[in-house]
């Protein structure tokens, strides 16, 4: 399994890098709660970290503050391999985020990857991208919109809750 997906933020890359290196903390702004389960860690982006989000759960396996952080899948999800978000500057106000998640599927997470899984995760990515470009530049012009098929995932293996805008409260992931 490899899955790719990067949005072009004009802002500089240290400013990204600075809201990348609050993932997972009280403080985080790119996260899209509460529209999908927060992402928590034990002992915050530090190597050996524990937590997840979910029941997807990883462990810190690096960290480049301001640049990288790569999680390593646990023992026993069905998925070994990482995913990671990674920061490259394009020029002086301009910068690429990337995540990737590489690794093999093992038992059910073979069916759940492509039927399920890939569907979510692509969708929250777009969300945290979002909520990385309204921080960076104040400008969200086209927010990322939630796929049909997102949507009736999310109604039989997804959170329970609503969408933030369906809910009518504020949040950093915000659906049309």
């Amino acid at each position: 399994m490899q899955n790719f997906q990067q949005r072009i933020i004009d802002a500089p890359a240290a400013e990204v890098g600075a809201l990348l290196d609050r993932l997972g903390s009280p403080q985080d702004p790119i996260w899209p709660t509460p529209a999908w389960s927060p992402l928590s860690l034990d002992a915050g982006l530090t190597v050996g970290s524990s937590g997840g989000h979910g029941r997807i759960r990883y462990s810190v396996a690096a960290h480049e503050p301001g640049r990288r952080v790569r999680f390593a899948f646990a023992p026993g999800l069905g998925m070994s391999g990482y995913h990671e978000f990674l920061i490259t500057p394009e020029g002086p106000a301009r910068c690429r985020i990337s995540h990737t998640a590489a690794g093999r599927l093992e038992g059910k997470m073979l069916l759940m990857w492509p039927l399920v899984i890939r569907w979510l995760h692509e969708a929250l990515l777009q969300d945290a991208f979002d909520n990385i470009q309204r921080e960076a530049t104040n400008h969200l012009p086209h927010p990322a919109r939630w796929s049909a098929r997102v949507r009736l995932l999310r109604l039989v293996f997804g959170r329970r809750t609503r969408g933030p805008a369906e809910a009518g409260r504020p949040s950093r992931s915000r659906r049309q």
